[in-house]
């Protein structure tokens, strides 16, 4: 009797243990499609959160390094062409300290920018999200907070421009 009770708690724990390892191939941001419900500390070390969004305008979640050469040029294209994309919000993240994200910040005009928060994720949330491989990372949602394109190794300015149909002017 005693194997019998052995053999069944060693299957029943074998079963619950392959579950446990299961992995979940589809990143969460193809399941929903909606802006994710993200919080990063700004460089003020005060929080952005999800629902400060301003309404009715596209955003785009950007996941970047300060210290990553691809990134800085992304933000040097962005920053030339801000008068193109003032009617866009932009969210730059890093997990990073915040002293090397103020002085990218700073370095790209960014804690000039009304359209513009840059932060820390201190949680790990948006990489999680995403599943990032690279930086920069890029997600461009619409004006109502649908996820219109990823790009897993950024884009440049034009390529937004022409897929949220802004203005050329």
């Amino acid at each position: 009797m005693k194997s019998i009770i052995a053999v069944i708690i060693f299957f029943f724990s074998s079963a619950a243990l392959l579950h446990a390892q299961e992995y979940d191939s589809i990143p969460p941001y193809q399941k929903d499609s909606t802006l994710p419900d993200f919080s990063i500390m700004q460089t003020d070390s005060s929080w952005f959160v999800k629902e400060f969004l301003p309404p009715n305008k596209p955003v785009i979640i950007i996941y970047f390094s300060p210290d990553c050469g691809h990134c800085q040029l992304s933000a040097h294209d962005f920053e030339k062409k801000m008068n193109k994309l003032k009617d866009v919000f932009f969210v730059w993240v890093s997990y990073l300290s915040l002293d090397k994200i103020k002085t990218f910040a700073s370095e790209y005009k960014m804690d000039d920018q009304k359209n513009i928060r840059i932060g820390r994720d201190p949680n790990y949330y948006i990489p999680s999200f995403y599943r990032l491989k690279f930086t920069p990372f890029m997600a461009v949602y619409d004006k109502n907070g649908k996820l219109l394109k990823t790009y897993d190794e950024g884009t440049d300015p034009d390529t937004i421009i022409n897929l949220l149909n802004l203005k050329k002017s």
